[in-house]
């Protein structure tokens, strides 16, 4: 018999369901995703999916994919997708981390038609279940200490606790329910197995004791479910008919299906899914918090991180991420994947409806007279030359101008080089304050009658302007050094040393109307994503999947400085180097000591 969710839960349908799901989950989308999106079991119009994170933390773009791959199934089979929290763990999860996980699914653009519910709303019936579990010997308590416990379960050895009397069990389970110096060094373990090859069934652990308040029931017990206990249960009460999982859980598939008949419940169907791993990044909770709280990075929205707030806030559009979790389906292939991919998705997204506009480096510019222009002249144009629903703009040519030092250092007098929506121009007089210095002046004589498509160099200018604007552009790197990165590997060990580049820039005067989110193109440079338009002015550098360093670029100017950049394994090899020495100075410290 189907159980249905109790009246009492925090149901409710959430507003943006329809509105989201026309926008990103249209059945013309779900056409190229149906033969890579295949669920076993499936009914259509009776499949329902869930996503329950812990709220620990913000979501990342492996917590995107599963979100994603929940809707796009439950959308695909005309069903249902639940959202609930996993609080089944007070000393990690934090109520703001609740708020924060709904505005980034809010964010993704991923409706959920039941929920917010909660693990915790089924701790009694946990409670009851793990009772009758004990009463049948279907499970036991232990106070096996827990490295000891653990080399029990590698090595296939029972402990002394495993045939314990359910008399016994019941006590010391009473114990755990009132968090008593007992039951604090107890644990309750399904008996399953001891030696089973699959070790997920080698005894697992159901419940701990916990003295942290939980966020929603304050100290009212203290004894609470492992996610391996509780996730079946849930599952199973809630009506999901199919659990997502990516496939590091598979052997653990066993025993949620054994939790699920110890327990006499509905079994849903579990589909496996590759874990998203991404290159140079890391994906870990704790690592991501570690980054966060020794201030690596500026906070979880830093554009280095993997977060979904990092991504939007560095230009990704939610329809990129969409594509690149629909290309990869339910696969069950792991492996690394290029951030090169799913930037290049998101520039194919951007190009057509990014207005273009035009800026110049402010620190390395080349003051420029022209001659041949009389007066500043107001001209109008497109604001993209393939886009004229964007409208136009208005430029300005003018008899002083600005042009980028490193683009005036590639000519020389007398070239003949293209000023862009102007039109050809010869190189008159290069002006240098040394024989290796960049240009800082320089003299044009315009050339109306040249022919732009013969010029090899066609160059972005902005004129001289009391109305120019100052623009900080900021683009950022690989905030690690290592593409694939060790899980067991110290996570300091491979920051990179410099992953974030500056430069400022002057704007041109159409460029005032800009706002904070805006996607802009800078002719020349690439995708921009407004991040502050108050007096700051700041953009961000949006990926385009390419690997070519812009020579125009903060990045390209940070090189300029260092002799040579080191390789990420040389980099690699000097911090262990110099990790190794700081621990030889302290032990030979503390032995003179």
């Amino acid at each position: 018999m189907r159980r249905f969710i109790p009246t009492h839960m925090l149901i409710n349908i959430h507003l943006k369901a329809l509105t989201l799901s026309n926008t990103y989950f249209t059945a013309a989308s779900h056409v190229e995703e149906n033969e890579k999106l295949q669920i076993s079991n499936a009914v259509k119009g009776k499949v329902v999916t869930r996503f329950p994170p812990e709220a620990s933390g913000f979501l990342h773009i492996g917590h995107a994919k599963a979100a994603l791959l929940n809707r796009m199934l439950a959308d695909m089979y005309e069903g249902k997708m639940l959202f609930r929290f996993d609080d089944t763990n007070p000393s990690k999860e934090k109520e703001h981390f609740e708020a924060a996980i709904e505005e980034d699914l809010n964010t993704l653009g991923v409706p959920y038609d039941v929920g917010p519910t909660y693990s915790s709303d089924y701790f009694d019936l946990m409670f009851a279940k793990a009772e009758d579990m004990i009463k049948r010997g279907l499970a036991y308590c232990d106070q096996t200490p827990r490295e000891e416990m653990q080399k029990c379960r590698f090595d296939g050895i029972p402990t002394k606790y495993r045939d314990a009397s359910v008399e016994e069990n019941m006590r010391l389970w009473n114990e755990m329910k009132k968090g008593t110096e007992e039951g604090q060094i107890t644990c309750l373990r399904a008996k399953i197995s001891i030696d089973d090859p699959n070790k997920a069934m080698r005894d697992p652990v159901m419940y701990r004791v916990n003295l942290t308040p939980h966020s929603r029931h304050g100290t009212k017990q203290v004894a609470y479910p492992t996610y391996d206990f509780c996730c079946p249960l849930v599952d199973s009460v809630e009506g999901v008919t199919h659990a997502l999982r990516t496939n590091e859980y598979h052997d653990r598939n066993a025993q949620y299906y054994w939790f699920c008949d110890a327990m006499g419940i509905r079994k849903p169907t579990i589909e496996d899914f590759s874990r998203l791993n991404m290159e140079y990044s890391v994906m870990s909770k704790r690592k991501l918090t570690k980054l966060v709280d020794t201030h690596v990075v500026d906070g979880w929205d830093d554009p280095r991180l993997p977060t979904v707030r990092a991504l939007v806030r560095r230009g990704m559009k939610i329809e990129a991420l969409r594509q690149f979790v629909s290309e990869q389906g339910m696969s069950k292939s792991v492996n690394f994947m290029e951030w090169s991919k799913i930037w290049y998705f998101n520039t194919q997204i951007l190009d057509p409806t990014s207005p273009r506009y035009t800026v110049v480096s402010n620190t390395l510019k080349v003051r420029c007279t022209v001659e041949g222009q009389k007066h500043m002249e107001a001209e109008r144009k497109l604001l993209h030359k393939k886009n004229p629903s964007m409208g136009e703009k208005t430029y300005y040519k003018s008899d002083v101008i600005f042009l980028d030092a490193e683009d005036v250092a590639l000519i020389k007098d007398g070239d003949e080089v293209t000023l862009m929506d102007w039109g050809n121009a010869y190189v008159k007089d290069i002006k240098r304050p040394s024989a290796d210095a960049l240009p800082t002046e320089a003299t044009i004589i315009l050339h109306p009658e040249g022919d732009v498509k013969k010029t090899k160099f066609k160059f972005t200018w902005v004129p001289e302007s009391d109305k120019a604007l100052v623009f900080t552009l900021n683009e950022y790197d690989h905030l690690l050094t290592k593409k694939k990165p060790d899980p067991e590997e110290d996570i300091d060990d491979i920051i990179a040393s410099t992953s974030c580049y500056s430069q400022k820039v002057i704007g041109e005067e159409a460029l005032s109307v800009v706002k904070k989110g805006d996607i802009v193109q800078l002719e020349r440079r690439g995708y921009y994503i407004v991040d502050d338009d108050q007096a700051e002015r700041v953009l961000i550098a949006i990926p385009d999947g390419r690997d070519k360093v812009n020579h125009l670029s903060a990045k390209a100017q940070y090189l300029k400085t260092v002799p040579k950049k080191a390789s990420a394994a040389d980099e690699l090899a000097a911090k262990r180097a110099a990790k190794a020495a700081k621990k030889a100075a302290q032990k030979a410290a503390a032995k003179n000591s």
